[in-house]
């Protein structure tokens, strides 16, 4: 296990604009800028949010170069190697290590169903064969496959995993985790920061910090401070906008909401498809209500 954690705080589970079916390089250099002038400190490059399972090994070699340079060391930066191939996911991790990434985060291989151990070897054998230091990550609504907190306290002692992206919606489960092993544990479920917070989680990897950096980076530094109950307000406050963001599948709804305040297109890659009208006018009220979109 490293004993420094990669970052402390919220890391935005950055999008990848397109425009025409392209990357938009120029709408990425806008988002990392407000990114990182609200303070956050650590983004997370074609992680799930950031759609890489429909971007070619081109565009994902091309998007991580453009915002390693852009981010240009400012704030750390985690990129998204993670597959059900381990060469796939080996050749992403060197490709990431070359070009200055500070570590990756590595999905539970999706499709395969493997056992438990079989997650220790998968990711032991990452660890082991790669210099980028490993963010385990728990999904188990995207992939089929949960990994249990007795599976993540045995891949602790590894000396090259840095933590764990736990993304299940339990707080037991985060509890449990906590419990289990030493790891940093990073929340990657916007309806539980306040609360993963609370518990001892190291910091959150959002979807939310993409339409709203600032409010995020308060409710965490509330939370640190011991502010609690003022983190728990925020955390309210936000709960219907937090669920208009997951209204369809991520990153659908924060695309469209990120369109409405003119920061990039809502253009998602299939099967991804553009909202239903129905919810989008539910996300249009929620961001309304917030003030967050333009006169």
């Amino acid at each position: 296990m490293s004993l420094n954690p990669v970052f402390t705080g919220v890391c935005t589970a950055l999008v990848t604009p397109f425009t025409n079916g392209k990357v938009d390089l120029k709408a990425l250099d806008v988002l990392i800028e407000r990114q990182i002038e609200a303070g956050v400190p650590a983004l997370l490059i074609c992680g799930t949010t950031g759609e890489p399972s429909t971007l070619s090994d081109e565009e994902w070699t091309l998007v991580l170069r453009h915002c390693i340079k852009r981010i240009n060391q400012r704030v750390k930066v985690i990129a998204g190697t993670g597959s059900n191939h381990l060469p796939h996911t080996l050749e992403k991790a060197k490709i990431a290590y070359d070009l200055g990434a500070d570590a990756q985060l590595c999905v539970t291989p999706y499709y395969n169903k493997t056992t438990q151990e079989g997650l220790v070897v998968f990711f032991q054998r990452i660890a082991s064969e790669s210099k980028l230091p490993v963010l385990l990550y728990n999904v188990p609504s995207r992939t089929g496959m949960t990994m249990q907190p007795a599976t993540v306290e045995k891949l602790s002692h590894h000396p090259n995993i840095c933590g764990i992206k736990e993304a299940g919606g339990s707080l037991n489960v985060i509890a449990e985790m906590l419990r289990a092993c030493p790891l940093p544990l990073y929340c990657g479920s916007d309806e539980l920061n306040c609360s993963a917070l609370r518990l001892g989680a190291m910091g959150l990897i959002s979807v939310l910090s993409n339409l709203i950096p600032a409010e995020t980076v308060k409710l965490f530094r509330d939370v640190a401070a011991g502010n609690i109950a003022a983190a728990e307000a925020r955390q309210k406050h936000l709960k219907e906008l937090t669920d208009a963001l997951f209204i369809e599948t991520s990153p659908v709804p924060v695309k469209e909401a990120l369109a409405l305040c003119g920061l990039c297109s809502s253009e998602v890659r299939l099967p991804l498809v553009r909202m239903k009208e129905e919810n989008r006018r539910i996300l249009w009220a929620a961001m309304n209500e917030k003030g967050l979109l333009p006169n």
